[in-house]
């Protein structure tokens, strides 16, 4: 890069080892906040900045990106990059970057957070405690589902889906995945089914795939109607993947016993009759909510900028 700074947009405010060095090494066009930018600020944000770095909720479409005269390089503060209109990105010359890799383990470990705490009914645990309900120990109270020795059925068998399996093992269960992508290193006891035999399988389900075209609403009233009474469902992937509204009657209906949800369909929106629902763990999208992970995430973002500004090719260019 030149001497002179650069001028970036920041459309969300990150986490301060990395705002530090976005201080340090940067000029900013507005300080970011917690909340999310209105659309004239985002769109004056990227219109005069040189780098930016966006969050999956931020719509970047190709009205935006065509008064983003000055833009080199938009950073994705996230794997997925559903939200940026990548078409366009290429009509004017944009590279967009993502985050891949640094949050596998981070997420992995929030899908095992949500399938514990909904088949061990946690959540209803702690608010009997906490509102002074709790009489002391009964044989009958609060009876959940086993875990260990059960059938994990994983849709997408990315890095995040076999970082799930893996920590599956230690629970002695049986492995049943559906993948559109072919993955040879996959070890042999874990089997590969077609989406229907696995949800027929499973005891858990488990989402780990992109939101697109051929994803959205992978999880409909049909498919729910496929999978066990007694089956939970968990999604840590995007909201859309899953049709609420489906989900809720399938609840409602116990045609499913519960479900784990940490993505919803209109963020940050859930449906109200999931809200309702006592079988079902609801978390504010926490998958790569720890320090390290957001950190590392930041520092990407910033390695990708520095990269383009300075004429060399980006470490994880999408477009």
């Amino acid at each position: 890069m030149s001497t002179a700074r650069p001028l970036l947009y920041v459309s969300r405010l990150l986490p301060d080892p990395v705002m530090s060095l976005i201080h340090e090494r940067f000029r900013l066009v507005q300080e970011p906040t917690e909340t999310s930018p209105t659309p004239s600020s985002l769109r004056d944000g990227l219109s005069c900045a040189e780098a930016a770095i966006c969050t999956l909720t931020e719509t970047v479409d190709d009205d935006l990106l065509s008064s983003a005269s000055q833009l080199k390089v938009l950073a994705n503060y996230a794997v997925g990059y559903n939200n940026i209109d990548l078409n366009a990105a290429r009509r004017h010359h944009i590279v967009v970057t993502n985050t891949p890799d640094v949050l596998t383990d981070a997420t992995a470990d929030l899908t095992w957070t949500l399938l514990l705490a909904t088949a061990r009914r946690v959540v209803e645990g702690d608010a009997v405690v906490r509102s002074k309900r709790w009489t002391g120990w009964t044989p009958t109270q609060l009876l959940g589902r086993e875990v260990s020795g059960k059938t994990l059925g994983i849709i997408g068998m990315g890095r995040i889906g076999q970082a799930v399996a893996q920590r599956a093992e230690g629970f002695r269960m049986s492995i049943r995945y559906h993948s559109h992508q072919s993955s040879p290193t996959l070890p042999g006891a874990w089997k590969f089914c077609p989406l229907d035999t696995l949800l027929q399988e499973s005891d858990f389900v488990t989402l780990h795939v992109p939101l697109n075209s051929k994803t959205r609403h992978l999880i409909g009233a049909r498919e729910l109607s496929l999978m066990r009474p007694t089956a939970i469902l968990i999604n840590t992937s995007r909201g859309p993947v899953v049709d609420e509204a489906a989900l809720a009657q399938a609840l409602q209906g116990g045609r499913i016993a519960g479900a784990g949800l940490d993505v919803y369909e209109e963020e940050p929106t859930v449906h109200p009759q999931l809200s309702s629902l006592t079988q079902v763990v609801l978390l504010p999208h926490l998958g790569s909510a720890t320090m390290q992970t957001r950190v590392r995430m930041g520092l990407i973002c910033l390695e990708n900028i520095e990269a383009v500004l300075e004429g060399r090719p980006a470490p994880n260019r999408v477009t």
